[in-house]
């Protein structure tokens, strides 16, 4: 299936071997006037994921899938997602499964089928989120016990590959690719949000090895939940208290209490603003929030979008040169993710923003969390909010 996503992006669909969604977002010519399409089909020997598989015995069994465990002192759900354990880690360069397929080669155990590629979207082979069908019961008690509650997690999990060069980064895409990006996270955000069940779409990037990235290439993921994640749900609690005490939008005062203030804004364009944040965590954080109110990435016209793909590029500039070992630039291992409003309640209340962070408190020097962080969630800065964002004036 093609179809124009934007006067200057074709989206393409296609299925993987296993029966998995490819997309192919293009904005290169023969592929974006539809004059050529890239490859549809996938040559492994890859069974369906779906099929049953065959326990110690020899008998089929149906896949079940991840599960998700409610804790019962906090209330939160917990993936189970044994299957990860076997994902790819850190692969050779020849080995590398996001990477296009290589001219001429008959076969290879790679993701993407095509020889080049824009930018491509397709679902996660080793997933902690999925919807296997047939497996749509609620929660229900496990072993009798009203304690253990468990339900299907029946979700969605997309990797995002934002070039076919694995020596590039999101950085240095440009502004032209980052524009198609932008489109696929929007496109995608929409498409996610409106599949059965699902609650929160969120759209992040896990860059570096010391953040425990598995895979070099430049990615990126989505997560399509079946409920609204933790720290969401702390911050529409906060909205709404903040509207229902002043009727006003808290990301909006926030936004605005930032750009009176002015010492921790960093960067400023048309339609966005970046800004180190009052109570920021980490050693080096940074948000990112539109001008205009909006719940999320579907909701950003074409000027706003267009303006992003300048902007967020220039935010991870000075981020990649914040640090420097003897005069050169680190490169910053960072997680930066989209807080996007939830499908259902709390839109109302809701405010697109980004969250940029890293672990890397000085160079060679990594932030761990402390015991009173990890087991109390008591939060503790080696640093001020002022003086990261002193650092990042400095770049500009």
């Amino acid at each position: 299936m093609t179809t124009a996503a934007t006067p200057a992006v074709r989206k393409t669909s296609t299925r993987l071997a296993d029966g998995r969604e490819l997309i192919y977002f293009d904005d290169t010519e023969p592929y974006v006037s539809g004059a050529a399409t890239r490859r549809l089909d996938d040559p492994r020997p890859l069974p369906d994921r779906f099929a049953p598989v065959h326990d110690e015995h020899g008998d089929p069994q149906p896949v079940t899938g991840p599960e998700l465990r409610r804790d019962p002192l906090t209330g939160e759900w917990i993936a189970i997602a044994a299957h990860r354990m076997n994902r790819t880690f850190l692969p050779p360069a020849d080995a590398n499964p996001l990477a296009p397929a290589r001219p001429g080669a008959t076969y290879q155990d790679g993701e993407i089928p095509a020889e080049d590629y824009d930018v491509v979207v397709f679902e996660n082979r080793f997933p902690s989120l999925l919807a296997v069908p047939g497996l749509t019961e609620g929660p229900s008690d496990r072993d009798g016990e009203p304690l253990w509650t468990v339900r299907p997690a029946a979700g969605r999990c997309e990797v995002v590959c934002f070039s076919a060069d694995p020596t590039q980064s999101l950085r240095t895409v440009g502004p032209r690719r980052m524009r198609t990006i932008v489109e696929a996270w929007a496109d995608r955000t929409a498409a996610l949000g409106a599949l059965p069940g699902i609650e929160e779409v969120f759209v992040f990037e896990n860059r570096g090895k010391e953040i425990g990235v598995t895979l070099h290439h430049p990615h990126g993921q989505i997560y399509a939940f079946p409920y609204v994640t933790p720290r969401t749900a702390r911050m529409l609690e906060q909205a709404r208290a903040h509207t229902a005490r002043t009727g006003r939008l808290l990301g909006r005062d926030v936004l605005d209490a930032e750009l009176r203030h002015g010492a921790r804004v960093v960067l400023e364009s048309e339609h966005w603003v970046a800004y180190v944040p009052f109570a920021a965590r980490w050693p080096v954080e940074v948000h990112l929030a539109p001008r205009r109110d909006v719940p999320d990435l579907p909701a950003l016209d074409d000027d706003e979008r267009a303006d992003l793909a300048v902007t967020y590029l220039a935010l991870l500039d000075r981020l990649d040169r914040f640090f420097e070992d003897d005069g050169t630039s680190i490169p910053l291992p960072y997680i930066s993710g989209w807080h996007q409003a939830p499908v259902g309640e709390g839109r109302d209340v809701s405010r697109l923003h980004l969250e940029a962070f890293s672990v890397l408190r000085a160079p060679n020097k990594l932030k761990y969390l402390a015991g009173v962080e990890s087991g109390a969630g008591a939060w503790i800065s080696d640093t001020t909010p002022e003086k990261i964002a002193a650092r990042l004036k400095e770049l500009a």
